[in-house]
């Protein structure tokens, strides 16, 4: 046999670089051979035997054969024992023997050893880092997977289900605020609802492959639309006297429990501004429209709403009952105690800035005044608190001439309105000629009011109880008795600026009808005849841009107000003023002249200024003279003189002029 040795070789190269450390191929002895290290070939018996030479193993080093591990190796050159690894295997093959006969000669296995120490750490570094790329890449997989999916959670369920929680809870702090559904100003402004919920294309898509593609979200749609929906129905419904009603029971407990719920909650007392709006003629339109009156009675509630949405101060401005002819609306001050809070604030501001500037000049006065002169700003309750005076709070000013601003401008709205207008050429209405036009009258008093729903567990209407809500019931019905578009009472007067004050004219102070209370009564004239509205037609934002930079100066500036005031002058507002003082007075005689003189004053200054068509050569005088019996004049002079002064001639001419033993300057209204 040809000698085999030991292989193993150190290279030049670093460890690091090697990738056989060690490797050894030596025979291996039959179970049957001698132990005497002598590898020896058999024949077919044990008796005949050739002895062989010895194998002499070297090991590196002269080291012992059982050192020659991974772990020598591993500690010799400073490698990781991990890294360093044993292979060991056994090779088997036949050889040929000369024994016996030629033709089967002997056979016999010779078996060979082969162990050798490999240095893995270059695969080892290599399968660590393609692992770290793998697990890199398996994060950023499953984190874009996550990311994929928890976009399309937030995007289908979560954030429209924290819309809806967005939807419930803004209505229960306040029901009032508005939703997307609303246009114009509403949008921008109350916005209140505006922004919670986003539309359908952010959702689920607007088109119907958007909604194919995206079917989860439609459910989530459906349920966002019909819970804005019911809340706005909500809103509609009740309107601002139910605002309570639903926050309280869309209301949860500190103990985050939800209330049951119960429609039929305690009232409470509230300040605002009251107005009722009513539709003149209406019977007779109802006579001639049937069915088609209601969609007379929405054109002109458009205009309306709309008018108290845009200039109402913030949400203060809400229709709460449509009554058929008539809307009352209401400009919400606040409730009793909220009221009461920021007038006690307010005081105390004052009170002490004042006190520190003005602490000499109010002990020196104290001196002359005595207890009449103190005040006391910590008295505000009790007693005092049920007197409170509207006038005295920080604001109202600017509050109430919007709520009138309201009215004026839907006046000028119902008069400009392009669908209000195209009823001229109803058949019914105004015989295709255009005879008929739609007229509105209004009624304003301020006050307070319980607030609250009344009815039982089969139906509630929410609604406002006080004198004060009669009182505008009875100055809108009052109105059209005195010949004019809008009626005030004192309270509202009082309340209002002192440039909106100067454009209104004191008509009379009555009883009306139901009422002991003694109430001057006010007008701002208003007149649709001769203007043209559409002159200063605006579009929606325009309008809302006005109504949001509102200032006092208003009244002498905004073309639509001066113009429903053209037809009356300086000399006019004089000699009415004189003539109503007279009448109060107690000097009839001289006040139907006078009167007479400003209702001849108004004609002239509609016939001066060229607001109507008049033949002066058909009429020529006669259009002053108040017993004509010419018809055409007299419809004339219905039309274009002044209703409150013909209306105070008529009560004085059919008392013969002389006021009553006990007259006081007030008057019976004997009719609602």
């Amino acid at each position: 046999m040809a000698e085999v040795y030991t292989a193993y070789r150190f290279y030049e190269s670093t460890a690091e670089n090697m990738f056989v450390l060690w490797a050894q191929v030596l025979p291996v002895r039959c179970d049957w051979q001698l132990e005497d290290g002598i590898i020896t070939q058999c024949g077919p018996g044990y008796e005949t035997r050739l002895t062989c030479q010895r194998w002499q193993t070297t090991w590196p080093n002269g080291s012992d054969p059982s050192t020659a591990t991974s772990s020598y190796f591993a500690e010799q050159l400073g490698l990781r024992i991990g890294g360093v690894t044993e292979f060991e295997e056994i090779q088997y093959s036949s050889a040929s023997f000369g024994f016996g006969s030629q033709s089967a000669p002997n056979q016999s296995l010779t078996a060979f050893e082969v162990k050798a120490i490999f240095n893995e750490g270059h695969t080892i570094a290599f399968v660590n880092t393609a692992l770290l790329i793998l697990l890199a890449s398996t994060f950023m997989v499953c984190l874009l997977g996550l990311t994929v999916m928890r976009g399309d959670a937030g995007r289908l369920v979560l954030n429209p289900l924290q819309r809806m929680l967005r939807i419930v809870v803004r209505y229960a702090e306040n029901p009032l605020s508005q939703t997307i559904q609303d246009k114009g100003r509403r949008k921008s402004r109350h916005s209140s609802y505006t922004s919670e919920i986003s539309d359908e294309k952010s959702i689920g898509g607007s088109d119907d492959e958007g909604n194919k593609e995206q079917l989860g979200s439609y459910e989530t749609v459906q349920l966002i639309n019909a819970i804005a929906k019911i809340a706005d129905l909500l809103r509609k419904c009740w309107g601002v006297a139910g605002a309570g009603i639903i926050s309280t029971n869309l209301a949860r407990t500190k103990d985050g429990k939800t209330v049951v719920f119960n429609p039929t909650v305690p009232g409470k007392r509230v300040y605002a501004l009251f107005g009722f709006v009513a539709i003149n003629d209406f019977s007779k339109q109802l006579r001639v429209l049937d069915r088609d009156v209601m969609i007379l009675i929405n054109d002109v509630a458009r205009v309306v709403h709309d008018e108290v949405y845009r200039w109402a101060l913030g949400d203060s401005g809400q229709c709460n009952k449509n009554l058929g002819a008539a809307f009352l609306m209401v400009f919400r001050i606040g409730d009793f105690t909220e009221v009461h809070d920021k007038k006690k604030k307010a005081t105390e501001v004052v009170f002490n800035s004042q006190m520190k500037k003005n602490v000499r000049l109010r002990k020196r006065k104290s001196s002359r005044q005595g207890s009449r002169g103190s005040i006391n700003r910590f008295d505000i309750g009790g007693k005092e608190m049920d007197t409170l005076q509207l006038a005295s709070l920080p604001g109202i000013q600017g509050f109430a001439d919007r709520a009138l601003l309201a009215f004026l401008k839907s006046f000028a709205g119902i008069n400009r309105d392009v669908k209000l207008q195209a009823w001229k050429k109803d058949f019914r209405l105004g015989a295709g000629v255009g005879a008929f036009s739609v007229s509105v009258i209004y009624g304003m008093d301020a006050g307070w009011a319980v607030e609250g729903a009344v009815g039982s567990e089969y139906k509630i209407d929410a609604t406002y109880l006080s004198p004060h809500v009669n009182m505008a019931s009875r100055m809108m019905s009052a109105a059209k008795q005195y010949g004019v578009t809008i009626l005030l009472s004192k309270a509202v007067e009082e309340l209002l600026s002192k440039p909106a004050r100067a454009k209104l004219r004191h008509l009379d102070t009555v009883y009306v009808k139901g009422s002991n209370l003694k109430q001057p009564i006010y007008t701002y004239d208003a007149r649709f005849e001769g203007v043209d509205f559409f002159l200063f037609e605006r579009s929606p934002e325009q309008a809302d841009s006005e109504a949001d930079a509102y200032t006092a100066n208003i009244w002498d500036v905004d073309q639509d107000l001066l113009s429903m005031r053209q037809h009356v002058d300086e000399k006019f507002m004089k000699l009415h003023k004189r003539g109503v003082e007279q009448y109060l007075e107690g000097k009839w005689k001289d006040a139907i002249e006078t009167l007479q003189a400003a209702d001849n004053r108004m004609i002239e200054t509609v016939l001066e200024e060229g607001y109507i068509d008049y033949d002066d050569n058909a009429f020529g005088d006669e259009i002053f003279n108040r017993k004509s019996e010419n018809e055409e004049v007299n419809r004339l002079q219905n039309d274009f003189g002044d209703g409150a002064c013909k209306c105070l001639i008529h009560f004085m001419e059919s008392q013969s002029a002389l006021p009553p033993d006990d007259w006081n300057g007030v008057r019976h209204l004997t009719s609602k």
